[in-house]
């Protein structure tokens, strides 16, 4: 792949605390379709799942890599010109794949939806987009409720139950009629097909469901329409049991209260606006139990913005952390406790640069988005805990690292912007 002209500098900084006995990490090259990739999500059987870009970087599919070998194309319902992905972490050990794909279908009422962001060409295309289930090699879709035209699903169990969030027919007064005008709610998607709302608090219009375990407690999002991507959207965090919301607390701000995985002890972790970056997207990584309450995880000094996107049965918590200056780095929280870990100091020299840990199963096998400063490229990685095997990395495929300094592309960056808002700066 041709090196991309437009870079910007970003300085890795070296922050183990001192006299941590760390866990080291080997780290495994996760290969798009041609062009780019990013894994998301990883179960128990290591299943690795996200989306691997074809050739040039303009179409994205949902990939499976399984135990880290080539990239599976799971297809698109739009057929292959289409987007799709596997967008958040899917804990299912069943064989069963959830995510999002662009159809064939015009939206006759323009809309952008919430799938854009997490597909390659980074911009609305007025396609309706819509969840699916994949499985034993077919990918199905999941239907919106009645008037509706998009849904999108995020995760599912073991028990076969999938959720996301879907539109009705009702024109919604909070949504910014430039990118969204339907409302949506959230929903449980069971194997037989049914569905069934989610309905936000009290006093909000929309809501979304980000994740679900195997006891059937499921985490999002309630509050305005919106974009339908983040933003007002996320007005309230919240826990769904036995359909009932839970209002589980903020950590002071209005905005961008996501919570983005639950493990089977019912912790749930995400990221959440604190009270004095109102009006900024300065969201910081969140833990929640029901005994502790809502509590901000440990952040690196000086930095602005992080976020807790996966965690497993253990406790052990992965997501990203950027700086002031436009340091975006994978990072790893053990057993929820006080210290946060700069991934990239836990691998070997010579290992790609890892920028953000999205999943991490009851291994402690992570997975994530990497950087490979050499080629300029975008691939995924597995990132296995030292002495395990099956995901060790093949040092003859890792680019050497430049010595105190990445350079990430622009394709990168709108990578990284696009899915979290993150703005990297200069």
């Amino acid at each position: 792949m041709a090196k991309r002209t437009r870079t910007f500098l970003v300085l890795a900084t070296l922050m183990i605390a001192t006299g941590l006995a760390a866990q080291t990490y080997n780290v495994t090259r996760l290969e798009g379709l041609g062009g780019d990739a990013a894994a998301n999500s990883i179960n128990d059987r290591g299943w690795i799942a996200g989306a691997a870009n074809k050739a040039g970087n303009g179409i994205s599919h949902a990939a499976l890599w399984a135990n880290g070998g080539e990239p599976i194309d799971l297809g698109a319902l739009g057929g292959p010109d289409s987007n799709s992905a596997v967008a958040w972490p899917v804990k299912s050990n069943t064989g069963l794949v959830v995510g999002i794909s662009d159809t064939a279908d015009d939206n006759p009422l323009g809309e952008a939806f919430s799938c854009w962001p997490f597909f390659a060409p980074f911009t609305p295309n007025g396609k309706i987009c819509k969840g699916f289930r994949w499985e034993k090699g077919v990918m199905t879709p999941l239907p919106p409720f009645a008037g509706g035209y998009n849904s999108y699903a995020t995760a599912a169990n073991n028990r076969g139950q999938i959720v996301g969030w879907a539109e009705n027919g009702v024109h919604d007064p909070s949504c910014d009629p430039a990118f969204q005008i339907l409302q949506f709610r959230a929903v449980i998607w069971s194997r037989n097909g049914d569905m069934r709302e989610l309905p936000p608090l009290p006093g909000d219009s929309t809501s979304a469901a980000t994740a679900i375990n195997d006891k059937g407690q499921v985490v999002g999002i309630s509050g305005a329409c919106g974009i339908a991507v983040g933003g007002v959207s996320a007005a309230h965090a919240v826990l769904w049991e036995n359909g009932k919301p839970i209002n589980i607390g903020d950590l002071g701000g209005h905005t961008w209260n996501t919570p983005t995985a639950i493990n089977n002890d019912g912790t749930v972790v995400g990221f959440s606006l604190p009270a004095d970056q109102e009006g900024t997207r300065f969201y910081k990584a969140f833990i929640w139990t029901r005994d502790a309450g809502i509590k901000k995880l440990d952040e690196f000094a000086g930095d602005v913005r992080s976020a807790a996107l996966g965690i497993n049965d253990d406790g052990q918590i992965v997501g990203f952390s950027r700086t002031a200056g436009g340091v975006v780095r994978a990072v790893v929280w053990e057993n929820g406790n006080a210290v946060i870990q700069n991934l990239n100091d836990l691998v070997p020299a010579g290992s790609l640069y890892l920028v953000i840990a999205g999943d991490i199963n009851n291994g402690g096998v992570i997975a994530g988005a990497a950087f490979d400063p050499t080629t300029q490229e975008s691939p995924g990685f597995a990132a296995t805990p030292s002495g395990i095997t099956g995901l060790a990395a093949s040092s003859a495929r890792l680019a050497p690292r430049t010595a105190g300094k990445i350079y990430l592309s622009q394709k990168a960056r709108e990578q990284v912007f696009r899915r979290w808002h993150v703005d990297l700066g200069d």
